[in-house]
């Protein structure tokens, strides 16, 4: 190996006996030693571009979608819990007509859901949310965002 002394006096080491004078080793240029520089300068700039891992990928996921059914006269399942952003979707398999409106004065309502028809509502921020029946009042749920 070749071994270089290099100071850190302008002067030179000649011109000093000063103990800041530094021994730095070079390592020999073979073609060995710059396949294994290229191979892990490759690696490096490979790790840089890597795609984000599935747990930094995890925090970003696509809302969901929940369903209720409304037959025999409720809403099944009565009580659903959700992801904030996700989407709850009723719809009506009764043979009767029905409606999904708040309970919470917040102002959202189906309207009349006849049979086969459905109805979508995401919810963007977290609470329990309590709706019912308009036509039928004793039939009610909560949408628990969490």
């Amino acid at each position: 190996m070749k071994r270089r002394t290099v100071s850190a006096d302008p002067a030179g080491p000649a011109a000093s006996a000063d103990p800041a004078t530094l021994a730095v080793t070079t390592l020999p240029a073979t073609p060995l030693f710059r396949l294994i520089a290229a191979l892990l300068a490759a690696l490096s700039l490979g790790l840089l571009l890597q795609q984000p891992s599935a747990a930094a990928s995890a925090s970003v996921r696509p809302a969901a979608e929940v369903i209720v059914i409304i037959e025999d006269g409720r809403f099944v399942p009565q009580n659903v819990t959700i992801r904030r952003g996700d989407t709850v979707r009723w719809t009506n398999n009764d043979r009767f007509d029905h409606t999904v409106t708040s309970s919470d004065g917040l102002g959202w309502d189906s309207g009349v859901l006849t049979p086969g028809q459905s109805f979508r509502r995401a919810f963007p921020v977290h609470g329990v949310f309590r709706y019912h029946d308009r036509l039928n009042p004793s039939i009610t749920g909560t949408v628990a965002v969490r």
